[in-house]
């Protein structure tokens, strides 16, 4: 797939609709609850990506051209435990750079190391996520990444459910971010009746 076009926030969304990442449950009664506590009528899970060869490599080509064109000062690669590794991993070969992962929490024996794979020394990394929502999990890597002697140049990832939250968490650290699809591009693409298209953009403005 290398050197293959990249493809528009539309395309990229349409690949996760393929593959089945999207799923949408309009019952509140049915409703997702996400690991924050959130509860959500939509649940975008890129795990799936890992199960088909050529969505993955598609995405794998998007995040490294993305990466490439807007942080061509990147040394190393990071990926958020555990969904962000696979991803990471691929874009590190693709780039041909070191990467390394950041748990949610120290290991509570051996090492005890948040961040895994040689240690960094003042290196810029790139961080790769698989999703971001709220922007929780991606500034605590930025931390653990910065105390392990990291300095994150910018925030890569898949998607992004447009939160200003999470908006507001990055500009706090003072780290650019983006991703290759989102959650308006998503709604564009998907064939929605009246009734479900405004169950999902009022949860979104809530």
């Amino acid at each position: 797939m290398g050197g293959a076009r990249t493809l528009t926030r539309e395309e990229y969304a349409r690949l996760l609709i393929e593959v089945g990442a999207i799923e949408l449950r309009t019952d509140p009664e049915r409703w997702f609850t996400w690991a924050s506590g959130e509860r959500a009528p939509i649940y975008c899970d890129n795990r799936l990506l890992m199960s088909y060869p050529e969505a993955r490599a598609r995405v794998a080509d998007g995040l490294a051209e993305a990466i490439r064109s807007s942080f061509p000062d990147c040394e190393v690669i990071a990926g958020t435990a555990t969904a962000g590794i696979p991803h990471a991993a691929w874009v590190a070969e693709r780039l041909e750079r070191p990467m390394v992962y950041v748990r949610a929490r120290s290991k509570g024996h051996g090492q005890a190391r948040r961040v895994e794979g040689r240690a960094l020394r003042g290196e810029r990394a790139v961080l790769v996520e698989d999703l971001v929502s709220f922007g929780g999990s991606a500034y605590a890597a930025l931390e653990a990444l910065g105390e392990e002697g990291g300095k994150v140049i910018g925030v890569q990832a898949i998607f992004s459910y447009g939160f200003a939250e999470a908006a507001r968490l990055f500009e706090q650290a003072c780290v650019p971010w983006q991703t290759l699809t989102d959650y308006d591009a998503l709604l564009a693409c998907l064939e929605l009746d009246a009734s479900t298209r405004r169950i999902l953009l009022d949860w979104r403005a809530r």
